[in-house]
């Protein structure tokens, strides 16, 4: 009884942590799966994968909320994105069985060294809000965010949320608050299209997903607060900081398979 309340307590302070890192620059599943996995050894790596989905995609759509309360949204672009990025998400999926995920893996690793340097170098980047794209060429843009990063998610995932922020930054001129906060309404439909085939099959632990999930709120709400009060700078540091924890991932993940 004590050893399943301890590995309870971890697994609720997890997602508290992964609901608020996610809040602000995406990257909570780095946490949260882990621990899911240390938790429950014997589970199916589908049952945790799905209770991790049920977790996130509450936290999620909670940070989107209160930004969306606080950040004009906008829309025009988010919107196709995420319907986008729901479509790709479970085509990503799909794909995974025949396309070997290791054979990625080199080149994941090269866009995240590419977009901490780039945003290094550029010490305005993500800090003016100056939306780049208006009409027409404003949705076909977002619909290939989407895609991309929707195909990304499903078949992959890790940084997800982080390379929707520097997307949204390089590509739509948004700061690094505007582009948190639309990552998160892309992040909520790619969550929703995982969540379209884990449900039905019944890989999801539901009991732990509840009381996971309202952690994850509870941490989204402390992420969400700490990113509206001190702006796209904070967010900014936070970015750098993930994407350099991905890196190291990556390349150890990288370095340990060969």
């Amino acid at each position: 009884m004590d050893s399943i309340s301890n590995e309870l307590l971890i697994l609720l302070l997890a997602a508290f942590v992964a609901g608020g890192i996610d809040a602000v620059v995406g990257g909570g599943g780095l946490i949260q799966i882990p621990a899911l996995f240390v938790a429950y050894p014997g589970e199916s790596p589908a049952s945790l994968f799905g209770t991790n989905k049920c977790a996130s995609v509450v936290g999620t759509s909670n940070a989107a909320w209160r930004y969306a309360r606080h950040v004009v949204m906008p829309w025009r672009t988010i919107l196709p994105a995420a319907l986008t990025a729901f479509v790709f998400s479970y085509a990503g999926a799909a794909t995974v069985a025949w396309l070997p995920k290791d054979a990625v893996r080199p080149l994941i690793l090269l866009l995240l060294i590419f977009a901490a340097i780039y945003t290094l170098k550029r010490k305005d980047f993500g800090g003016l809000h100056a939306p780049a794209h208006s009409g027409q060429r404003e949705l076909v843009y977002a619909t290939l965010l989407g895609g991309v990063i929707g195909f990304y998610d499903g078949f992959f995932g890790p940084g997800t949320g982080s390379f929707l922020i520097f997307l949204f930054v390089r590509f739509f001129g948004f700061d690094f608050l505007h582009a948190s906060a639309s990552a998160k309404v892309v992040n909520v439909a790619t969550n929703l299209a995982a969540l379209a085939y884990f449900l039905p099959h019944g890989y999801v632990l539901p009991v732990l997903a509840g009381g996971m999930a309202v952690a994850n709120v509870c941490g989204s709400l402390v992420g969400t607060r700490l990113a509206l009060k001190h702006g796209s700078g904070f967010i900014r540091k936070a970015f750098l900081a993930m994407v350099g924890v991905l890196i190291v991932k990556f390349a150890w993940d990288t370095v340990r398979l060969w």
